[in-house]
This record gives C-alpha cells, sequence and structure tokens, in this order.
C-alpha cells in the first residue's frame, strides 16, 4: 500500500479565557510498533454537584496491567485540579515536581490548573502493579468551589510501549488545557492515511459531571463517536476509564474511542469537535493511533572545513532514519542553501534503514560578495526548489543550520624592496629575510614564493631564502606568515643596481691559472657597455678592450708588438663605465710574471 503521511499540525478553537488557557498542541511522537493504555484515578469522594459533600481524598490508586511483550517506552503523569495549582506530590512515595504547568478558569474566581511529569522511569522499574498517588492536597483550597459544583482532583498516566506484535503506527500526544464551554474544535491537517483498522483516539478531560448531559457530544469529520455502554454519544465526559471500564472516575475521564469507521484511507485531514450545552469539561491530553510505514529524514552538519581565503566549503553531514517506520529509499535528495540561494546538492547513497544513519560529505561554494559570518542550510528530502520526494512521518524537521566564518586573508601588504648588487646578467644574492627586519616572527611561520598561486596552495616554495638568486628583474616574492586560524600575505621586489667594480692592483699573465687577467671585480657582465684603455708608462695606448674583451696582458694597440705579451711593470688604465652613475676610472694596474 502507498506510504503515507501523517498527524503534523492542527489548529484549535475553543470558549475559553484567552489569558490562562493552553491550547493543545503536538508534545511527542512515537513511529513504529506502538500503543498505549492509561490509569489514573479521581480524588473526589462522589461526583461534585449542588448539595454533595465538601470533601476531597489527598491520595488514590490504580492499577497496571501490562502483558508480556509490552515494553514501556514513555509514561507521562498528568494531575489536575482546582484552584492555582498543588505541583509537589508523590508516586508510590517517590516526590513528584511538576515540570510543566497549565492553567484555565471558568471565571475570575474559579480558576483550575493541571501538571505533568516524565514518571517514565519510575514505571519501566516497578512495571505493573498498584500506583498511588499522594501528597496531593487540595482540601484547604475547594471551599469556595463546592457550591457551583466545580470542587475536583484527579491524575492519569499514559503508557507508551512497545509491542512486537503490533502494526507499524504513528502515535501522537497532544496535550494543553482548553476548556469545553461551549464549543471546541481541533482539525488535524496533513494526514494521509494509510489504513484506518484499529485507529483510535484518546482524551484525559477533567471535571465532567455524569449528571449533566446537555448537547454534549463528540463527533470527527461531523460523525457523533460513542463507546458504549462507557460513554454514550450524548454523555462523553461521565467519569469512566475505557480501559478498565471503570465508572466512579468521578470528575475525570479516561476514554479512548473506535474511530476505522469515521475517518477513511486517503483521508488528509480530521475534524474533532467537542460540544456541551452545561458541563464544563477540560481537555488535558489527545492521544492519536494511525497506522502508518513512513520514513522520516532528518540532516545533521557534523563538521566543517574551511580554508584560509578560500570560498570552498567542505560539509559533513548525517542524514538519520530515526523517528520512521519504513525505509528512508537511496537516493533522497539533499539541498543546502545560503540566504536562499542553492549552492549544493546531494543525494543519499543507500537505503536508509529504521533507526539507522548515513555520513557523507559534499564541498560547496560560496559567492564571493557573501558576508564572511554566514549560515548554511542543509535540507533533506529537499530536490533543490524547496520540495520534498518523499512523504513523511514528520514534513517539518527535514533542515539543519549551521553557523560558519569564512576565514578572511587580510589584503596584501607591499613591503620595500630588496636591492642586491648586480653580480651580472641582472641578478644578485639575497637574503630574503632581509625584508621582514623590524617584524616579530620566527622562521618557522614564514615562507617565501615566487607565486602567489604557489603561496595560497603551500607549493613549491623557496628552499633556501637566505641565499636566493633572482630569475628576473625585478622579481617579486611573496610571502606568507602563519597567524592562526590564517595567514597574512606580503609581497616585495627584488632589484639589483650596479655596484662600483673593485680594480685590482695587478696581476701575473703567465698561464698558471691563477690570476692570469685583469679581473676588475663587479665589472664583466654588469656594465656591459665599458671601455677600457691600458697605457704603458710613456703614454702610448698598448690595448683597448670592453664586456667581451678583458685584458690578458697582450698588447693589441700601437705600432708595434701587437699580439705580444707585455714586460713587467706598471700600466696606467682607464675604465669608462659608460654608466650616468659614475666616472670614468683611473689608475696604475702592476703586471708581473
Amino acid at each position: 500500500m502507498k506510504n503515507v503521511k501523517l498527524i503534523l499540525y492542527f489548529t484549535l478553537f475553543g470558549a475559553t479565557i484567552p489569558l490562562l488557557a493552553q491550547d493543545v498542541s503536538l508534545f511527542q511522537q512515537f513511529n513504529g510498533r506502538y500503543d498505549y493504555v492509561a490509569i489514573g484515578n479521581t480524588l473526589n469522594t462522589v461526583e461534585n454537584g449542588l448539595g454533595g459533600p465538601c470533601s476531597i481524598l489527598t491520595s488514590s490508586s490504580a492499577d497496571l496491567s501490562l502483558n508480556a511483550g509490552q515494553n514501556v517506552t514513555a509514561a507521562y503523569l498528568y494531575w489536575a485540579g482546582s484552584g492555582s495549582g498543588d505541583f509537589d506530590i508523590a508516586i508510590n512515595g517517590v516526590p513528584i515536581s511538576a515540570e510543566r504547568t497549565f492553567s484555565d478558569a471558568l471565571d475570575a474566581t474559579r480558576i483550575f490548573f493541571a501538571a505533568f511529569a516524565d514518571v517514565t522511569d519510575i514505571i519501566t522499574t516497578q512495571g505493573s502493579g498498584t500506583y498511588t498517588i499522594s501528597d496531593f492536597d487540595l482540601t484547604g483550597v475547594i471551599s469556595p468551589y463546592c457550591p457551583t459544583g466545580t470542587n475536583f482532583g484527579g491524575w492519569a498516566i499514559t503508557i507508551i510501549y512497545e509491542d512486537a506484535s503490533l502494526p507499524l503506527n504513528q502515535l501522537n500526544i497532544y496535550d494543553g488545557l482548553q476548556s469545553v464551554p461551549t464549543f471546541l474544535s481541533i482539525t488535524l491537517n496533513n494526514l494521509n492515511v494509510l489504513d484506518n483498522e484499529d485507529a483510535k483516539i484518546g482524551f484525559i478531560a477533567w471535571e465532567g459531571d455524569r449528571a449533566l448531559a446537555v448537547n454534549e457530544q463528540l463527533t470527527i469529520n461531523g460523525n457523533v463517536i460513542s463507546n458504549l455502554p462507557l460513554n454514550p454519544a450524548n454523555n462523553a465526559f461521565n467519569g469512566t476509564n475505557s480501559f478498565t471500564g471503570a465508572t466512579d472516575l468521578y470528575n475525570m475521564d479516561i476514554d479512548v474511542y473506535n474511530i476505522q469507521n469515521n475517518i477513511n484511507i486517503g483521508d488528509t485531514s480530521a475534524t474533532i469537535t467537542l460540544t456541551s450545552g452545561q458541563d464544563y469539561v477540560m481537555i488535558n491530553n489527545i492521544i492519536t493511533v494511525l497506522n502508518s510505514q513512513l520514513p522520516d529524514a532528518t540532516i545533521t552538519v557534523d563538521d566543517y572545513i574551511v580554508n584560509c581565503g578560500d570560498n570552498s566549503i567542505e560539509l559533513f553531514y548525517t542524514v538519520n532514519n530515526f523517528n520512521s517506520t519504513a525505509v528512508l529509499p537511496a537516493n533522497t535528495p539533499i539541498a543546502f542553501y545560503l540566504d536562499g540561494l542553492l549552492i549544493g546538492q546531494s543525494l543519499t547513497v543507500n537505503d536508509i534503514a529504521i533507526g539507522a544513519s548515513e555520513s557523507n560529505s559534499i564541498m560547496v561554494t560560496i559567492p564571493d560578495d557573501a558576508d564572511p559570518n554566514l549560515t548554511i542550510i542543509a535540507s533533506v528530502d529537499d530536490n533543490g526548489i524547496m520540495e520534498g520526494t518523499v512523504t513523511e512521518s514528520n514534513e517539518d524537521n527535514n533542515i539543519n543550520f549551521v553557523d560558519i566564518e569564512l576565514l578572511i586573508v587580510p589584503d596584501i601588504v607591499t613591503l620595500p624592496r630588496l636591492i642586491g648588487c648586480n653580480e651580472g646578467f641582472e641578478t644578485s644574492t639575497y637574503n630574503l629575510f632581509d625584508v621582514l627586519e623590524g617584524f616579530d616572527y620566527t622562521e618557522e611561520d614564514i615562507t617565501f614564493y615566487t607565486t602567489l598561486e604557489d603561496l595560497e596552495t603551500e607549493s613549491n616554495a623557496i628552499l633556501i631564502p637566505t641565499s636566493y638568486n633572482n630569475s628576473s628583474h625585478p622579481e617579486t616574492i611573496y610571502v606568507r606568515l602563519e597567524s592562526p586560524p590564517c595567514y597574512e600575505i606580503f609581497q616585495f621586489n627584488l632589484t639589483t643596481e650596479n655596484c662600483p667594480p673593485y680594480v685590482p692592483d695587478g696581476f701575473s699573465p703567465n698561464d698558471d691559472s691563477r690570476n692570469d687577467w685583469f679581473n676588475i671585480q663587479g665589472l664583466y657582465n654588469i656594465f656591459t657597455e665599458h671601455e677600457l684603455q691600458i697605457y704603458n708608462r710613456y703614454g702610448e695606448i698598448i690595448f683597448e678592450g670592453n664586456n667581451d674583451k678583458p685584458w690578458y696582458g697582450v698588447i693589441n694597440r700601437g705600432l708595434n708588438n701587437h699580439g705580444e705579451t707585455v714586460p713587467v711593470g706598471t700600466y696606467f688604465y682607464i675604465l669608462n663605465l659608460n654608466d650616468s652613475n659614475y666616472r670614468p676610472m683611473v689608475g696604475w694596474v702592476y703586471v708581473n710574471y
């Protein structure tokens, strides 16, 4: 049969005092092989009413009988009465304090209360047996209520159990405190009934009187329902317990109705209406049990990875099928949104069993103009246009929010250039750390790169930054300074300049491979346009050279001795660097063999 979606939302309308009453709303949902039973008892000794005794008990008991295979999942205690409230009571001698409270009023002086406590641990531990509520004392409260027959007190425990023999059901518990007279309508929306067999609805109600049966009806989808002989169609709230058959729960009701003939397969909504022409009844708890076989997809973003200066985020997520009664199929779509913009899509990979999960990850890219402080929405069962493709038991729990801060790299800071002496062809040797003079850093936090891309990917770092030779002129160097959780970027240029050459005092052209030529340091391949002239002691030019023609002590000018080596002696040189920053250099050089 077709998978279906059951109770999710409902609206309520009633004639109550709005400042006090709390609308009945969905409190808890159970999906699986679940059903429930309820026990409870009144503190009234007789039904209240005009002329009745103005007395009330401070304790009462009820018996719980669970069958083999019925394993308690949850147990919720409700208690109520006249007045502003007694919120500290005991169950089988164990002190209980109210975890939630409710209130309602008939008029300005007749106010009523109800309270709630989770007693799952107590019921699970003690199991079947007698349960006694004590220390529930309204004896000093009820006197003003007795003349109008509105004095009451009572308690009830709703026990949800799991049983492997049951069909797959969805059990919904709604609670609050709303009163009837004269009219209360509850609309259950988003139904998609799979099977109406054994469908039922139950109530915990307070202050109903058996003796009052004026226009008192309970209808579902316009059909009057009853539960004979306990709950006739004209007196729904008459002090009975449908589970035990008790008829002496004065001024309270624990009722359950079979509604399989009043709700149809394929129904998408149901309306419950309660009317009472005279009897003042307060609804505290409503439970529905309908057959259901549906998955329930939820998603959590478990973690994420954000890299410095990168708009790509890796999201790690888990899709769950916890509160479900059917497998969540593979290829269930997942969408990721930022400010309503779809930024990523994925699919579940495998069928996800009841109560199971599947984890995965996805890379999403954030728009460049997005605020760095952002909230990503992960949405399961979402085809990318905010539409689901799988019918679920709960369509309102498909999203998860995660707040993320992008790691923004500060703007690049330009540092002063490093200048090196030209060692030839506009190259030089640099200690790159010199550019960071005045910075507070450790060398382990600094890395140098020749491209910004390499810096961002931490690739091809300069291996020996203390002795680096530039490869172009000028050359831009990028500096990465680790500054957790991110880093800073600096850049600077390497430039060269022609430094003054050093002229030696002499040389010995004797072919011993040591000092065989007039080696002027910092000249060749640096001052590439230079001119060198050598004169003998008589003032005669004997050699002219340039960047391609150094002097090895051989004569190449004059009338005689071309190609011969000069004799030992002192010679005069004129070095014209042909550089506007320098004047010609002159001096003496000694040649020896």
